[in-house]
């Protein structure tokens, strides 16, 4: 048994746990900021609606 490339192996294969780990960390970070964006702007269209709820609702093309 080759003590040293055992040893090399392992800690190569740890290295690589913590880089997939933050990694996975960093995107779902970014998808977390991504649907907070996405729920504020469904907020602010909401918004829009119920103080003005009849702008937009009808449009007459007839002249």
């Amino acid at each position: 048994m080759d003590i040293p490339s055992l040893s090399m192996a392992m800690s190569q294969s740890k290295v690589l746990s913590e880089v997939g780990t933050a990694v996975l960390s960093k995107t779902l970070d970014t998808n977390e900021a991504i649907a907070s964006g996405v729920v504020n702007m469904i907020d602010r269209s909401a918004m829009e609606l119920s103080v003005n709820p009849n702008v937009g609702s009808n449009f007459d093309v007839s002249c």
